[in-house]
């Protein structure tokens, strides 16, 4: 005799969406990585965005970017405020990075990832695109171990006593840029080890949910403001501090900002203020990485791997997916 069990509605949406994020990065990962080490970044951005957006327009979503590509960097948008989804389902807002590090995929170099997050409806931060100041560190330490007011070595040296390690043993990870030179110079006054990536925030700080395998315990620095929403979201999922704000320096900037409702332009956000409620992220690995592996084109195969989270669950998969249906990565 079979046993039928009934799924609520609501709880078989979300486990169906859950499900069809990771559709979503890997099409835009396999799609960017057509052209990766061609030199072509607004292309491999192009084809990241195309991809992504076809997809979220099949999701049963009521869906709105909230924050989107660069403008920046004159990238090709999914812009702040588009609709997606079939306009049926739940109201979700959508952070996305469809190619997180362009640079990366254009040279080949490790690390480049396709990327978005979903929450319910006004529960992500509408961030300006605008550079952001950020700290972050793993989960498994008391509250308030890092402040963003405080210097890299105090940060460093809390970080280094709440570990139950000395400086030595802790590991800082940077973006390496000319306007990081006085932060590298701080940290490595402390006898810190320093690690200097050319690109990849969001990865970057996901890398300090897990020291023992990515060697990295915290996260300092500038980046840009989509990408500190997207590792909220993903640090809202596994866990974590993370302390943000927003660099509005100008007044373009804070005007910018006002009409998205930043109402206090030096606020210090946390991971709450910056994603609340039920939050889903995935990553797809678009070039092989410490966090994912890329995108390998073997015969008749596409082979995929993607990182997956919820946060009402905690739960974290790795999805490994193996795609035959070669015509639909082309012709979608």
């Amino acid at each position: 005799m079979s046993t039928h069990i009934t799924v609520p509605p609501q709880q078989l949406l979300e486990r169906i969406l859950t499900l069809e994020i990771v559709r979503v990065t890997e099409r835009a990962a396999v799609s960017a990585a057509r052209l990766r080490g061609h030199g072509q970044e607004k292309a491999a951005d192009q084809a990241a965005v195309d991809a992504m957006r076809r997809e979220l327009n099949k999701m049963p979503i009521d869906g709105t970017i909230v924050i989107g590509e660069g403008e920046r960097d004159e990238a090709p948008m999914l812009y702040i405020g588009e609709k997606v989804g079939i306009n049926a389902g739940p109201k979700v807002d959508i952070a996305v990075d469809p190619l997180e590090g362009t640079t990366l995929c254009a040279k080949d170099m490790p690390g480049s990832i396709a990327t978005m997050a979903m929450a319910d409806g006004g529960t992500l931060l509408h961030a300006p695109d605008v550079y952001m100041d950020k700290i972050a560190i793993g989960p498994g330490y008391a509250k308030n171990v890092i402040d963003i007011d405080a210097s890299p070595e105090e940060n460093i040296k809390r970080l280094a006593k709440a570990k139950g390690v000395p400086v030595s043993a802790i590991t800082a990870l940077v973006l390496e840029r000319p306007r990081h030179e006085a932060l590298i110079a701080a940290i490595r006054s402390t006898g810190a080890a320093l690690r200097l990536i050319p690109d990849g925030d969001v990865a970057g700080v996901i890398h300090t949910t897990d020291p023992a395998k990515s060697g990295i315990d915290i996260y300092l620095g500038i980046g840009g403001a989509p990408e500190g929403v997207l590792a909220a979201a993903a640090l809202r999922c596994i866990g974590g501090q993370m302390q943000t704000r927003l660099i509005l320096d100008t007044d373009e900037k804070r005007e910018r900002a006002l009409k998205m409702g930043v109402t206090d332009p030096k606020m210090i956000y946390g991971i709450e203020d910056m994603a609340k409620g039920d939050c889903l992220f995935a990553a797809t690995g678009v070039t092989d990485g410490a966090l994912l592996s890329g995108v390998k084109f073997r015969g008749d195969v596409i082979e995929t791997e993607t990182i997956v989270m919820r946060s009402v669950t905690g739960t974290v998969r790795i999805i490994k997916g193996e795609h035959r249906q070669l015509e639909k990565f082309h012709l979608d």
